[in-house]
């Protein structure tokens, strides 16, 4: 009987320190999953919401847009006009100097003006991967929207210049969004007049395509930090 009593004892102090430890786990669990995420949309004009109104880009649509589902998110905008690969790979550090701590998911969009201007495709590859292996260094998980080449540009140049951002996101292990315009390009009252810029409705369309794959990412940044 008194060893019942004992192991009794002992069993109700064990108890009693587990339910204290989970306790003490449950909030900084909670914490975790209620910290603000950071995003930084990366790009060119596409991102910069060129000729847009204030809250008509990518950026704040997007945000706006996870918020609607119930994401605690901030999204950066990082997009500057004209911007090729190389400008965008060289401004990489004071871009994230001006941030409040690194993000935690960058949304790389680069290289249409690259292809524009008939630079080289396998230039514009090495300054992708260069990009996505520094944040990837930084902390951040990467997102990486790819773009497709003009036909006019030739056949060997359009299938090398396509195959860019498939072959990145194998070998750098990131997501890939195939086509950043993609459901925009050429379609008549979702383009500005110039024919290549996303109007306030391309950008909606722009983000409720992209939106799948940047919760994707937000949930594996949610469940690596528990």
């Amino acid at each position: 009987m008194r060893g019942s009593i004992l192991l009794y004892g002992m069993s109700r102090r064990f108890y009693q320190f587990l339910a204290g430890a989970v306790m003490m786990v449950l909030p900084i669990a909670a914490e975790a999953a209620a910290e603000t995420r950071t995003i930084l949309a990366y790009g060119d004009s596409l991102m910069a919401g060129y000729q847009l109104k204030p809250g008509e880009g990518f950026a704040p649509q997007l945000e706006k847009a996870l918020r609607t589902k119930g994401h605690d998110v901030r999204v950066v905008m990082g997009g500057v006009s004209g911007d090729t690969t190389a400008q965008g790979r060289a401004r990489i550090g004071w871009t994230l100097a001006g941030m409040k701590g690194k993000p935690d998911l960058v949304i790389l969009e680069l290289g249409a003006n690259d292809m524009l201007r008939g630079q080289s495709p396998a230039t514009a590859k090495a300054n992708l991967d260069a990009m996505i292996t520094d944040f990837q260094k930084r902390g951040s998980r990467v997102l990486l929207a790819g773009m497709l080449a003009q036909p006019n540009l030739g056949a060997a140049y359009v299938r090398e210049f396509n195959g860019i951002y498939p072959s990145l996101a194998k070998k750098r292990g990131v997501l890939l969004y195939p086509f950043f315009m993609d459901g925009v390009a050429a379609v008549k009252g979702l383009q500005l007049d110039d024919g290549l810029h996303p109007t306030a409705k391309g950008v909606q369309v722009i983000v409720r395509r992209i939106l799948p794959k940047v919760e994707a990412e937000l949930a594996k940044i949610g469940q690596a930090a528990l």
